[in-house]
Formats: C-alpha cells, structure tokens, sequence
C-alpha cells in the first residue's frame, strides 16, 4: 500500500465567511493565507495556518447545504496535552464568550466540546490517557480485537 504523508487540510463548510473567519481567527488563532475565488468574482473560501495543527491546513469554505448538515457533528478532534490544558482552553473560550462543556472525561482521554458560529461541534481531545472503563458507556470507544478483519456488527 502507498503511504500517506500526513494531512494536508481540514475543510470546514461555513455559511458566511467573513463571520467564520472572524470567529476562528479571535477563538482559535486561524491565520489565512490563501483565498479562493469563485466564477463570480466572489471569495467564497480560505485556508491558512491554525496553531498546533502542524503543516496541515484549516479550509474554510462557504457551503450552506452542507453547514447545515454538519450542524451538531464533530468531524474533527483538536489536541492538548492534558486536563489542565483544557482547563486553560476553558478559561479562553469563556473569555470570548463561547459556551463549551465542562472537562468531560472521554474514552481514552479528556475532551471539551463548543460549537463554531454554524453549530458544527468541535472538540479538544487529550493526548494523556485515563484508567477509567468507559466500555459500557453507550457512544464511548472500545478496542478493537482484530483490525484487519473487524467490521461492524448488524
């Protein structure tokens, strides 16, 4: 199999650009750097450098239909090293008046979860693990016995 180099960018649909770029940019230190331009002349998305996402880029790209049915999903994990960096995360959406979960303990690790101006949830997950058994928690992960054969039971 070939391999991969990482990845490249993260799109995210937003149904208007300038208030999600303002919003990611103050929330989350979003830098663009690229924009595009569609046939009519109109920038109808971005991408550029997020802090701590390495090489990878944050797109932001003008979708309505599909913001809409992002709405309440989470398809995307950022990371901290632990619960006092979510501690810090917390103190820092407060301060710009973004509502977000307490510190929850997750499957694996901690996680915060807030919503970005089109509702799509994003969260902060840890890199540092817990002991806890979250196995009989209905939406928590389990390990997986054998990955080259798993599939889903129905």
């Amino acid at each position: 199999m070939p391999e991969l180099a990482g990845i490249h960018h993260i799109k995210i649909p937003v149904t208007d650009l300038v208030r999600s770029v303002r919003w990611y940019r103050d929330v989350l230190g979003f830098r663009p750097t690229v924009q595009f331009t569609d046939d009519d002349g109109m920038v109808r998305g971005t991408a550029g450098e997020l802090p701590g996402i390495g090489a990878s880029m944050l797109c932001l790209r003008e979708n309505a239909l599909a913001a809409q049915g992002c709405k309440d999903f989470d398809p995307v994990s950022l990371g901290a090293r632990g619960p006092a960096d979510l501690e810090r995360w917390a103190a820092h959406l407060d301060a710009h008046g973004v509502e977000h979960s307490p510190v929850i303990e997750a499957s694996i690790g901690w996680l915060l979860v807030f919503n970005d101006p089109d509702g799509l949830q994003l969260h902060i997950y840890t890199w540092a693990e817990h002991a806890a058994d979250t196995a009989d928690r209905p939406g928590y992960g389990t390990p997986i016995d054998d990955p080259d054969t798993w599939l889903p039971a129905r």
